[in-house]
């Protein structure tokens, strides 16, 4: 039996006399053997704020698991996986409190024979993402020398703010000089996520960073661009990053960068992160030689994408347009599936995707746990019907439609 693990006030951690359970969708499940894998490095262990953890008796019974009296109050753990994990099942607890969880991607975790486990499953190569590639003690002199060399470049002094203060990982690759880089340049959205990373209501949980507050020039982004193509190997460019808005809004600039970095013939792949909801936007920057172009997804059924994105001036079959448009013209299509236990292995969601992938040429999916806190999120979206499958069920759905590569972020295109 996997153990319910829980942690005291200071975050020492215990296991409990009841079984691990996981949640997905509004179910408490238990957790089983096809759930886990044990913890991997990179993830980080974290106390869930007025959660009170939730764990299974011998007889079958959900009970929750709260410190004897005069103990202190106890709280449900959770793990935030490493890029390349996508989880199964959510932590099992009851909330204390209606003040949303910090936006983060929390996964149910369980003690068995003196190690933790993590309901999640491999789906990608984490190597080029292990948190010991990043944070080292080169960054903050890698930074310095490249302001040095260009001192009026806001852009560059906006990502070694993302990189220093943020931690982001694609703002360190920048001044590392490697694998994928980010470039943000819209400060303008016309989507309202409910999960939005850099911009939340006052209601809600604060934003973990700060939205791009300028419009980056043209010569701006493009040394940066050009800099990160010519020194980096298997060197990606992407605009869309989680401190801007939608890029496609900044589609001028977005094709003269492109054009530029054409004109060098500089080898690397640029690559557009997007809701493509702006189809002429879209089209604009794939004519102007956009490699490829992850889309944002969390639903191919019109009322929950409406419900989660809240778009101001586009629809669903506005983004499939934008997708179709991309194919047409060679791009290489990614669906950035926001994976939530409970929706997207609904047998109706699956079979809306599994559509819009086949009937569009699709290229990939990539499977990225969506970071809300799942009260929240069922609160303002709403329970759609339908057969619970699993996420494993759903990965494996995946990998059969012929020609579709599954994993978990971008990779460099030929």
């Amino acid at each position: 039996m996997y153990k319910l693990l829980y942690a005291d006030g200071q975050g020492c951690m215990f296991d409990a006399p009841l079984g691990a359970v996981g949640r997905t969708g509004d179910r408490l499940v238990e957790i089983m053997d096809e759930d886990v894998i044990p913890l991997p490095p990179g993830a980080t262990l974290v106390l869930l704020p007025g959660g009170i953890p939730a764990g299974i008796a011998k007889n079958g019974a959900f009970k929750l698991w709260e410190q004897p009296a005069g103990g202190g109050p106890v709280h449900a753990v959770g793990a935030l996986l490493p890029q390349g994990y996508t989880r199964t099942l959510l932590p099992g607890y009851r909330r204390r409190e209606s003040r949303p969880l910090p936006l983060m991607g929390y996964a149910a975790v369980a003690w068995r024979a003196g190690g933790i486990y993590v309901a999640a499953l491999p789906t990608d190569n984490p190597e080029p993402w292990d948190p010991a590639h990043y944070n080292s003690a080169e960054l903050e002199p890698l930074v310095a020398e490249r302001l040095a060399a260009a001192p009026q470049n806001r852009l560059l002094k906006h990502l070694a703010h993302c990189a220093l203060e943020y931690r982001c990982y694609t703002a360190q690759n920048i001044f590392y000089a490697r694998w994928e880089g980010g470039l943000p340049i819209s400060p303008t959205c016309n989507a309202r996520c409910l999960g939005c990373i850099s911009k939340q209501p006052a209601q809600c949980c604060p934003a973990p960073q700060s939205r791009l507050d300028f419009s980056p020039t043209v010569e701006e982004a493009a040394e940066v661009a050009l800099h990160h193509l010519q020194h980096a190997a298997g060197g990606i460019i992407s605009f869309g990053q989680g401190c801007e808005g939608e890029p496609a809004l900044a589609a001028e600039k977005i094709a003269v960068v492109i054009k530029s970095v054409r004109r060098a013939r500089v080898a690397g792949t640029v690559n557009m992160n997007s809701n493509a909801g702006y189809t002429e936007g879209v089209a604009r920057i794939c004519d102007a030689g956009l490699h490829s172009i992850r889309v944002s997804l969390i639903s191919a059924r019109a009322e929950i994408y409406n419900a989660y994105y809240r778009p101001r001036d586009y629809r669903l079959a506005d983004v499939v347009r934008s997708i179709r448009l991309a194919r047409e013209q060679g791009v290489y299509v990614a669906l950035n599936l926001l994976v939530l236990p409970g929706l997207n292995d609904l047998d109706s969601e699956l079979q809306a995707l599994v559509d819009l992938i086949s009937q569009n040429d699709v290229n990939q999916v990539q499977l990225r746990n969506l970071n809300i806190d799942p009260d929240y999120f069922w609160a303002h979206v709403g329970r759609p019907a339908g057969k619970m499958l699993g996420i494993p069920y759903l990965i494996g759905e995946l990998k059969k439609i012929r020609g579709l590569a599954v994993g978990s972020f971008t990779h460099p295109v030929a």
